[in-house]
């Protein structure tokens, strides 16, 4: 485990949402919330194994691997599908580019200028 890691919650530099609170993250993550400021929000993972989306799990959703497992099993039943899962934070960062709404995770030093932190946690 990497201890000291700061990651950041991003979404392309033109889209509306300056920031968000950690209700309003798992609200999107879990999907319960699919719109903001009139954009359909697409909420973007990385694979469940990855590091980042271990701490995002832990430190933000506030859930362990087996609790969201069983959540969008749940959700599944109801027509409902977990959030897009790319496969580096190469894949996240280009989909969020061209993605108007989609929302992801990153560590801190990859962010660049064409996207924009919404919220920052460390490991």
């Amino acid at each position: 485990m990497l201890y000291g890691l700061e990651y950041v919650l991003v979404v392309n530099k033109n889209t509306a949402i300056d920031s968000l609170n950690v209700l309003q993250i798992r609200s999107i993550f879990l999907k319960k919330q699919t719109m903001m400021n009139e954009l359909e929000l697409v909420p973007i993972n990385l694979p469940a194994l990855h590091e980042a989306r271990r701490s995002f799990e832990t430190n933000v959703l506030d859930m362990s691997q087996s609790r969201l497992k069983s959540y969008w099993v749940k959700q599944h039943y109801q027509g409902h599908r977990p959030p897009l899962t790319m496969k580096s934070f190469q894949g996240l960062k280009a989909f969020i580019k061209n993605v108007d709404g989609a929302i992801g995770y990153i560590p801190s030093d990859a962010m660049d200028s064409s996207l924009k932190q919404v919220y920052r946690w460390s490991q």
